[in-house]
């Protein structure tokens, strides 16, 4: 390259390099797990579905949310059509979040489907969430280059967060 050119602006757009997009899944899952451990509470009414637009509202407010102040943190004097497809850019690298809250999702509109009980449905979102982080960690050290020892105990690291929701819940329910 010589003095005359400049440098490709890579990091002017807000896309996601390599294991980043995986940022949203282990956010969007600990989203989730707080707000299934909060919905419940012991003596009211069961309202899965209820529960379940909540995650989802949610998680997509929060993607949204992110996208934006990633957007605004990184605001440069360009013209007005470039800036709102960079903002559209934005919100939609925001997707994994969403997406990782949506087995929580699930799990209480099958709840609400079907009769399940609070108490079961809760520890079981709470125990699929926590493998999930597992998942998560593991899969993002293993795509980044650490090996597979590694990699695990990275998860384990990252189950730990769903450890810490699960304990919580038991502490302040």
């Amino acid at each position: 390259m010589n003095e005359q050119q400049s440098p490709p602006q890579a990091s002017a757009r807000p896309g996601r390099r390599g294991a980043d997009w995986m940022f949203g899944g282990a956010y969007g899952t600990v989203l989730a797990s707080a707000l299934l451990a909060a919905l419940g509470q012991e003596g009211e009414a069961f309202t899965p579905f209820y529960d379940a637009s909540w995650v989802l509202v949610t998680a997509v407010t929060a993607g949204l949310a992110h996208g934006y102040s990633h957007h605004m943190a990184s605001h440069r004097q360009e013209s007005a059509g470039y800036r709102w497809r960079m903002l559209v850019l934005a919100l939609w690298n925001e997707w994994p979040l969403i997406v990782a809250a949506l087995p929580t999702v699930l799990l209480l509109v099958a709840a609400g489907a079907f009769g399940w009980n609070s108490y079961e449905v809760t520890a079981v979102g709470l125990g699929l969430n926590t493998a999930l982080l597992f998942a998560w960690g593991s899969l993002v050290a293993v795509r980044v280059g650490y090996r597979l020892g590694s990699a695990l105990l990275i998860g384990l690291a990252d189950a730990t967060i769903g450890l810490t929701i699960i304990v919580a819940n038991a502490l302040i329910k």
